[in-house]
């Protein structure tokens, strides 16, 4: 297994639409989800999608933990080929995201509150869930990659964006959340 570069905004794969894959079973495929994996612990991320280590396949992986979730239980690690989203409901949250692509800088990104998804697992067969919340948010954050977009796409307003170190010491300073 490998630590593998991450593509960086300004880098075209990050802009373009990813091919499916056609075989999550492939032993390359496996070698890159394997990579991915790694890669993704080695940033301390929460998610990575093959456009952000220059594949341009229609590959996430993510794994939340318990203390981001308001259920309280870790969402294990997935991996989820050929992805696909639907809104449950209209309902929209707005919170900060943060992008391995976009080191340093943090924004406000509305995102559907509850959806469901589906793709393949990496035996091949069918994965379906529901998600609520930051599982929801983080699941859209990675299939928007597949998509060619970057979060600061949806930000209704640029004046959210702001360097994450810099939002955390106001917030140390100030003694409030955001």
């Amino acid at each position: 297994m490998a630590v593998l570069d991450i593509a960086l905004m300004g880098n075209p794969i990050l802009a373009r639409p990813a091919a499916p894959v056609e075989d999550p079973t492939d032993p390359q495929v496996s070698e890159l989800v394997a990579n991915m994996l790694e890669t993704m612990v080695a940033a301390h991320g929460v998610g990575l999608a093959a456009p952000q280590v220059k594949q341009g396949l229609q590959l996430v992986v993510f794994e939340v933990p318990a203390e981001r979730l308001a259920e309280g239980r870790a969402l294990p690690l997935t991996v989820l080929f050929n992805p696909v989203i639907e809104a449950l409901d209209e309902a929209m949250d707005e919170a900060y995201e943060a992008c391995l692509s976009v080191p340093g800088l943090t924004g406000r990104v509305p995102r559907w509150r509850h959806i469901g998804y589906r793709g393949l697992g990496v035996d091949g067969k069918v994965i379906e869930r529901e998600a609520i919340g930051f599982h929801a948010r983080v699941v859209q954050h990675e299939c928007d990659h597949l998509l060619g977009r970057l979060y600061l796409t949806r930000m209704p307003d640029l004046a959210s964006l702001a360097y994450g170190q810099e939002l955390r010491r106001l917030v140390q300073a100030e003694g409030e959340g955001l």
